[in-house]
């Protein structure tokens, strides 16, 4: 069985970090005709100091930091941080392979939805890349519509914002 943890100690800290540096990884590797704009984005998220400083930047009393685990094993994430007054960011949402098509991701998104939704946040925003094809369509049956392409990216053309109204 599937459990879905907020992030709080120690161990759960080190599983989260562990699994982001293997979603850079995964994205690296998927991706490598763009890795100028993975590498903009690790830059300009400050995605090191920002796992190193995890629950200060991702978890309560504006954001949370979400964990699933079967059998103790952990096998996804994602992150939730404040971005402006009323308006919240989903970061670094990542399955590890082998959990895949499990509904796992969507189980992760859903519960973050209604931690924002909790907290008080009345809009959500993310970006992907457009080649993200499997993250793409669980963000749209979970509500997100695409705003517009990011217009602080290195490379524009491939990232896309989306906004859910919560």
């Amino acid at each position: 069985m599937i459990f879905i943890y907020d992030v709080d100690d120690p161990e759960d800290v080190a599983h989260v970090r562990q699994l982001a540096w293997e979603f850079i990884d995964w994205l690296r590797e998927r991706y490598p005709e763009q890795l100028d704009t993975i590498n903009h984005y690790l830059n300009t998220q400050n995605f090191a100091a920002q796992l190193e400083d995890l629950l200060t930047y991702f978890g309560p009393p504006h954001g949370t930091c979400l964990l699933a685990k079967e059998d103790g094993v952990p096998l996804g994430i994602v992150m939730l941080k404040p971005r402006e007054p009323g308006v919240c960011e989903m970061n670094r949402m990542y399955v590890r392979h082998r959990a895949r098509r499990r509904g796992i991701g969507m189980a992760l998104a859903s519960r973050l939805i209604e931690r924002a939704r909790g907290i008080g946040y009345e809009e959500m925003v993310l970006s992907t890349l457009d080649r993200h094809i499997e993250a793409l369509p669980l963000y749209e049956k979970l509500g997100f519509e695409i705003e517009h392409r990011a217009p602080d990216s290195g490379d524009a053309e491939h990232e896309i914002c989306m906004r859910l109204r919560l």
